[in-house]
């Protein structure tokens, strides 16, 4: 996925995925240059290699009409040895699947993320090992748009392998790329994040660049995008996220709100994951435990029985298969809130052991983690056999929290 041609194909398929993204926040004109960039292009757009439009990268995953049996040996018992088998069992599964296949967009992103995520302990080094030779396959570079936060997913990944071995190549594109959205600061006529998925796929990373390389700016602008976006999407009332304005006055069937289960997973983790790398004694600090704690209150008490979340959170008769998705992004953050203190263990443990539970019934014999909703914007069915890259990662961002939480 290196050559010449390739490195070709990956811009051309960025473009219909940049497409796509622009549409909601610029004009006729930008769309009609971006489209005639494509058209000239002598390789086919991302649009054209992929039947569902929705998705960034033909490889991301699948959904076949059957798959194996389900895994009847992973143990939902809260210990380690057995956090390590189901991770080791989804990891390996998708690391296989994936590696010949990496890109730098955000669906792979994300798994990146969870690979990193994986402790030591269960073979953690070998996955980060993986990830470096994903970086330089990759060249260390972020996603081709300079001011989309999903192209700087990937580097959230990046920083974490810097820590590792220290080596500045590792994030040296990544750097110039936030000096260049910060560049642009002045000009942004409205939230550069104006989708709350956005709010897991940048802010960690720049709050990560700050914590290593000491600079303030990149905290500080990754502060106040994150107020504006949610004062534009957060509902106090519900303490959830819509997931773009499009939403502020839609309603599921049942008169409801839309609020996307995976979108707010995608805020809560996010939350998590700044709050991990945001110095403790930063002045608007306050303000992210305060949203986080009202975040998760409010998810924990839409869980189901099952531990799962509906796609839909408010309207589970709409929705009644299981994502996956969504629900390990949930359970992440709860973890993650346990973990550092800042949720109550006795209150939301059994939540993320009920939560850890559903996802483990959703594992086949080979490892494929299925019931995750294809890449979209808004709730939707799932196939029980639908997995992909990004909900992969997801899960092992939970698994790894979860890993902490259990007892040897």
């Amino acid at each position: 996925m290196n050559s010449p041609w390739s490195q070709s194909l990956r811009s051309a398929l960025y473009l219909c995925s940049a497409i796509r993204r622009r549409i909601p926040r610029s004009g006729l004109r930008s769309v009609l240059v971006i489209l005639a960039v494509a058209l000239s292009s002598s390789v086919p757009t991302r649009a054209q290699r992929t039947k569902d439009q929705g998705e960034f990268s033909r490889f991301a995953g699948d959904a076949p009409r059957r798959a194996r049996p389900y895994a009847n040996d992973l143990s939902a018992v809260l210990a380690r040895k057995n956090v390590s088998v189901a991770l080791a069992r989804v990891a390996d599964w998708q690391l296989k699947r994936a590696e010949q296949h990496f890109d730098n967009d955000w669906t792979f992103a994300v798994l990146y993320a969870g690979f990193m995520a994986i402790p030591e302990a269960v073979a953690g080094d070998k996955y980060q090992q993986a990830m470096k030779s994903m970086g330089y396959s990759l060249h260390w570079a972020p996603g081709p748009d300079e001011l989309d936060a999903n192209d700087l997913a990937v580097g959230q990944t990046y920083l974490a392998l810097f820590e590792l071995d220290k080596n500045p190549v590792m994030i040296q594109q990544f750097k110039d790329r936030v000096d260049a959205v910060l560049s642009h600061a002045p000009t942004q006529p409205r939230p550069l994040w104006w989708w709350c998925d956005a709010l897991f796929m940048a802010p960690a990373a720049l709050a990560e660049l700050s914590r290593i390389t000491g600079d303030q700016r990149y905290l500080e602008y990754m502060d106040k995008q994150w107020w504006m976006t949610s004062s534009q999407l957060y509902d106090s009332k519900h303490a959830l996220y819509f997931r773009d304005q499009r939403f502020l006055t839609r309603q599921e069937a049942n008169g409801e709100p839309i609020f996307w289960s995976r979108g707010n997973g995608w805020v809560l983790a996010g939350l998590a994951r700044v709050l991990k790398a945001m110095p403790r004694d930063y002045p608007s600090r306050p303000r992210y435990v305060a949203q986080f704690q009202q975040m998760a209150a409010s998810l924990a008490a839409l869980q189901r029985p099952n531990g799962l979340w509906t796609a839909g959170l408010l309207d589970a008769a709409s929705y009644p298969s299981d994502e996956t998705s969504g629900s390990a992004l949930i359970a992440y953050g709860l973890a993650y809130g346990v973990n550092s203190g800042l949720l109550d263990r006795a209150k939301y443990q059994p939540d993320v052991e009920l939560a850890w539970h559903g996802l483990l019934a959703h594992i086949f014999v080979d490892g494929r983690l299925g019931s995750i909703q294809k890449v979209a914007d808004s709730p939707g069915h799932v196939k029980p056999t639908s997995s992909y890259v990004y909900g992969v990662g997801a899960f092992l961002l939970a698994g790894s929290e979860v890993y902490v939480m259990a007892p040897e």
